[in-house]
């Protein structure tokens, strides 16, 4: 582990150094915020049946989406692996004496941590000291507040896990485009950052709820605000657990099979 230890810190202070763009991706997460909680409050203003899930904690979700948009969002993306794909130059990256897979994945987890760092907590204080209609609350409980950080660092490992898919994908198709979109349009759909999963019909609560993308996203947040809680909330953290192993064992072994194929043309 010590390889790739050593490569996620050395990654990480790498992304720490572009804080300008993190300041200006603050300030443009910050109004597309206020804009989504305009929409939600017009919409319960004139809701006919009491909504499942109560206001402030949808204030709430949309602050914590906003804050830690890149650990939750697929179409984050590391242009650089597509570029290794595509133009042969992952012959260099297989000559490492180490793992591509585990490789792959700490470089991706290095670049989320160090983006979501420096945007995060500017976003959550400024919230913090909003007025009342419009602030972030804090959880319930440390109990909470234990409980969703461990959900939130176990979402974001299941999200690079599902994202590994994205990259081993390009080794077939040659082309990111079609992936990225689908990746993208499915993963936040079904992860509750265009519509709440409580706020969808039934059918597609049902649908969210076998697919892994709600676990790292939408369970998180309802889980600092306490709509899931208690033994609900251990419960999701085993899921979201198996989840992780079953997508990491099936990425390797996609990835190594892959690469047992893989012909590198040129001189």
């Amino acid at each position: 582990m010590r390889p790739y230890v050593s490569f996620l810190k050395l990654r990480l202070n790498m992304g720490m150094q572009y804080r300008t763009a993190a300041f200006a991706g603050v300030a443009t997460q910050f109004f597309w915020g206020m804009i989504i909680i305009m929409v939600f409050e017009a919409f319960y203003q004139h809701a006919t049946k009491t909504p499942p899930i109560s206001l402030p904690q949808i204030i709430t979700y949309v602050w914590l989406q906003q804050a830690f948009l890149v650990f939750v969002t697929m179409w984050f993306r590391d242009n650089e692996l597509f570029e290794l794909i595509t133009s042969g130059n992952i012959a260099y990256e297989l000559c490492r004496p180490w793992e591509l897979y585990g490789f792959w994945y700490a470089k991706l987890l290095a670049q989320r941590l160090s983006s979501a760092m420096l945007r995060c907590f500017p976003i959550l204080i400024i919230a913090l000291f909003l007025p009342a209609t419009y602030r972030l609350t804090i959880p319930p409980s440390v109990t909470t507040l234990i409980l969703f950080i461990i959900t939130l660092l176990l979402g974001l490992l299941l999200l690079i896990a599902i994202s590994m898919f994205l990259y081993i994908s390009v080794f077939v198709t040659m082309s990111p485009v079609g992936a990225l979109l689908l990746f993208s349009v499915l993963g936040e759909f079904f992860a509750g950052l265009i519509i709440p999963v409580p706020l969808m019909p039934s059918w597609l609560q049902t649908i969210a709820n076998i697919l892994p993308f709600r676990w790292t996203a939408d369970f998180p947040f309802r889980v600092y605000s306490g709509h899931i809680s208690g033994q609900a909330a251990i419960n999701g953290i085993l899921i979201q657990l198996a989840y992780l192993a079953v997508l990491v064992v099936l990425g390797r072994c996609a990835l190594n099979r892959i690469l047992r194929k893989v012909v590198v043309q040129g001189g």
